[in-house]
């Protein structure tokens, strides 16, 4: 028996698929695959850089979907049922509207699939792939399978990843914006996975460099002191994402300096307390003072920030963009996100838009065959859809010229604390600079 896991593309740039230079392994089917009996096959493609054979031989065809992969996951799944192969699809997307994903398979799995894809395993071997596998939502590895489990990252070899491995010590967030399909996921809680564990399977990988992709590292922060004092023996050192009320808690911050993290992506969102508001960003209101105090730090702990902001609420405006900008290159934060506020499917701010008649592209903007990445999908309310997208893109291009980055790199207190950081730094920075033009109103899928 053999089992095909997929890896979608986001869609095309031209004639041909885009080619992402920034991939990193793809966490979740590793751990599928070590999930799967030893005595079946498994199979990896990664459309973001490999052809797909569609005609290799293969009894089961696995792709996990996010919103933005959606139009192009179906277009695989197409393919392979066109040719009698049984797909069944996964992920966040999927268990946010699964009567959609059902018209593009013969199976579904709705919430996290290791509690159940051993038995799905076996369901296809004996012919009886059911229509939809419900599971448990936020049960870590340990107590899916009741064994501590390594993913099988011998499937990512040879793929040109990124040198670094991606890691998850925590799902969930214990917040809820608005704009946030975790929240509805996870339903604003956090699932831990044993400290051991982690430790272990950062032992068992070859890189020194870790993303751990969880969701909201901080969001148990007792949780993340406990993590930190068993990653300070390790040496390494370590990325993830973390919401801003981190900072107001110092000897956490200076766990998280002896435990080798350089730094975390961090929400900052909006500069406006309107729109935090308006975003129920709760741990960024707390005491709002223009994130004077929490900068403060960040650079303290030498702890380099990577700022994601979203545009495009009701209270912006061209001018509170542009002073977006000039904040974070005021701040000279080691990397910028600018992204355009999205109605995620069944988020508060997609049923919120969708009873102000708002929503462009018929509703489903990730299925809408005019649709472009990085573009407006609903109307805002203090600039045409058109002009957001554009000032979003202008946005990103000035945080990424290289007069931005001369300046950023200038900081001698953040940028030159060790060798290791300055080439990781440099080799990012330039990447993503690149990726942002790449990138740009790229059609979805293929067709």
């Amino acid at each position: 028996m053999k089992v095909t896991l997929i890896k979608p593309n986001i869609g095309r740039r031209e004639h041909s698929l885009y080619v992402d230079e920034g991939r990193m392994e793809p966490l979740m089917l590793g751990i599928l695959a070590s999930l799967t009996a030893d005595d079946v096959e498994v199979a990896l493609y990664d459309d973001r850089m490999e052809a797909i054979d569609y005609d290799a031989a293969t009894d089961l065809v696995a792709i996990t979907v996010e919103t933005f992969t959606a139009r192009r996951a179906y277009e695989i799944a197409a393919q392979y049922r066109q040719r009698g192969v049984k797909v069944i699809l996964g992920g966040m997307h999927v268990s946010l509207l699964p009567e959609e994903a059902a018209l593009y398979a013969d199976s579904i799995f709705i919430g996290d699939a290791e509690s159940r894809w051993a038995e799905m395993i076996e369901d296809v071997r004996h012919g009886k792939l059911k229509a939809r596998y419900d599971a448990s939502v936020g049960i870590a590895q340990i107590d899916a399978c009741q064994r501590a489990i390594l993913p099988r990252r011998d499937l990512f070899a040879g793929k040109g990843y990124l040198p670094i491995s991606l890691l998850q010590f925590s799902r969930g967030c214990r917040f809820a914006c608005s704009f946030c399909a975790v929240s509805q996921y996870f339903g604003r809680r956090s699932y831990l996975r044993k400290i051991d564990d982690v430790v272990r399977e950062i032992e068992s990988q070859g890189h020194r460099f870790v993303f751990f992709v969880d969701d909201n590292i901080a969001s148990d922060q007792h949780a993340l002191a406990e993590l930190c004092h068993a990653l300070i023996p390790l040496k390494i050192n370590w990325i993830s994402q973390a919401s801003l009320d981190l900072t107001k808690n110092r000897p956490l911050m200076n766990l998280l300096q002896k435990s080798g993290c350089w730094g975390n992506v961090m929400g900052f969102e909006s500069i406006t307390p309107q729109n935090l508001r308006d975003a129920k960003k709760s741990p960024n209101m707390y005491g709002f003072n223009t994130y004077r105090d929490e900068i403060a730090a960040l650079r303290d702990f030498g702890l380099q920030t990577w700022a994601a902001f979203t545009l495009g609420y009701d209270g912006d405006t061209p001018q509170t963009i542009e002073q977006t900008v000039e904040f974070a290159l005021k701040n000279r934060f080691a990397f910028a996100a600018y992204n355009i506020l999205m109605p995620y499917p069944n988020t508060p701010l997609y049923q919120q838009l969708q009873q102000q008649d708002r929503l462009l592209f018929d509703g489903k903007w990730w299925l809408h065959p005019e649709y472009r990445f990085n573009q407006a999908a609903y109307i805002p309310q203090g600039m045409s859809p058109d002009r957001l997208t554009e000032l979003c893109h202008q946005a990103r291009s000035q945080f990424n010229s290289l007069p931005s980055i001369v300046r950023r790199f200038s900081d001698l207190r953040m940028t030159f604390q060790s060798l290791s950081r300055i080439a990781a730094l440099y080799r990012y920075t330039l990447l993503f600079r690149k990726e942002v033009h790449k990138k740009h109103c790229m059609r979805f899928g293929l067709k």
